[in-house]
């Protein structure tokens, strides 16, 4: 037989809350089982004093009460009532559907997730925080040239990354007809290293009307990005030369530290578009931490350099 009667939503549930100890002050924290409650609202609270009822007499704030004048520590809290609404019960096990759960409404603090939660973590399947990462290159730093410098110098890699990039777009050397050029600087070292045979490299590309650009070395104090130099702005109008640089592994100490190169410049010697590959490497097996760009002579006009590193 169906219920009849009030509906379900309309019956009283009235809790009974701490009795409240007083000490002479005005306002007192709202507990039950001696944990902090929040009532609906003070509308929803009766409270005898003294054998004296209270309703609406007094304002509350979350889990506070405040009667807006102070109860003597001689009075007596006989009793303290929250009138809610609707039926209290707990549910059974399984029972509560994703339907019922309101949008939003399940927090971080309720998940069992180990780990620790940031900006820089996700939360995996298996429900712990892990580093985001593994494989993908994020960006580190970026250095922006607006005036003229020698070099940019790259001079921290973290031993949070294994690999690194260098992109490099846009950039100017302020002297025509220059070589880009990197060096590398090695752990416990304060300079880059130039020694005459640090490095060994090779460029190969072409130049538009087909034309081959190529070189090498193999005993140099620095590694080359291209078979031929690069144009600056006063040699060919609107000259742009834009490099991207990886280095592998630099932090081992068993391998030889490799760099590859990718590079689409202005030709310095027709002025003609170009693209250029090479790899080289420091003919040396300690780790590296800075990685500098320059030309062969004169200032880098302008450029935008950006570090990226992988994790593992």
């Amino acid at each position: 037989m169906a219920y009849l009667g009030r509906g379900l939503d309309k019956i009283s549930n009235i809790e009974v809350l701490d009795n409240i100890t007083f000490d002479g002050s005005s306002s007192y924290s709202i507990t039950k089982g001696s944990v902090a409650f929040t009532p609906n609202s003070a509308q929803s609270c009766l409270i005898s004093i003294d054998g004296v009822v209270q309703a609406t007499n007094f304002s509350v704030n979350s889990s506070t009460i405040d009667f807006g004048v102070a109860i003597p520590s001689t009075s007596t809290c006989n009793f303290f009532l929250h009138y809610g609404t609707g039926v209290m019960t707990v549910p059974s096990d399984g029972s509560v559907t994703t339907a019922k759960l309101a949008d939003s409404s399940v927090s971080l603090a309720k998940l069992t997730a180990t780990g620790t939660k940031s900006s820089s973590t996700f939360l995996r399947g298996d429900n712990t925080f892990a580093e985001a990462g593994g494989g993908a290159f994020e960006l580190i730093s970026t250095t922006t040239v607006t005036t003229d410098v020698a070099s940019v110098d790259f001079d921290t890699l973290s031993t949070d990354y294994k690999d690194f990039k260098i992109i490099a777009s846009a950039v100017k050397n302020a002297t025509h007809q220059k070589d880009p050029q990197i060096r590398v600087k090695r752990s416990g070292q304060s300079s880059f290293d130039s020694g005459a045979s640090d490095y060994l490299w090779n460029t190969y590309g072409f130049r538009d009307a087909n034309n081959v650009i190529s070189n090498y070395n193999t005993s140099s104090n620095m590694i080359r990005l291209t078979g031929t130099n690069c144009a600056s702005e006063s040699g060919v109008s609107g000259a742009s030369n834009n490099f991207e640089i990886d280095f592998y592994n630099v932090h081992g100490t068993n391998n030889k530290k490799f760099v590859r190169s990718f590079s689409a410049f202005t030709d310095g010697a027709y002025g003609r578009s170009a693209h250029a590959m090479g790899s080289g490497y420091r003919n040396n097996q300690e780790a590296l931490i800075g990685v500098q760009f320059f030309f062969s002579s004169g200032n880098i006009d302008e450029g935008f350099f950006s570090l990226y590193g992988r994790k593992i």
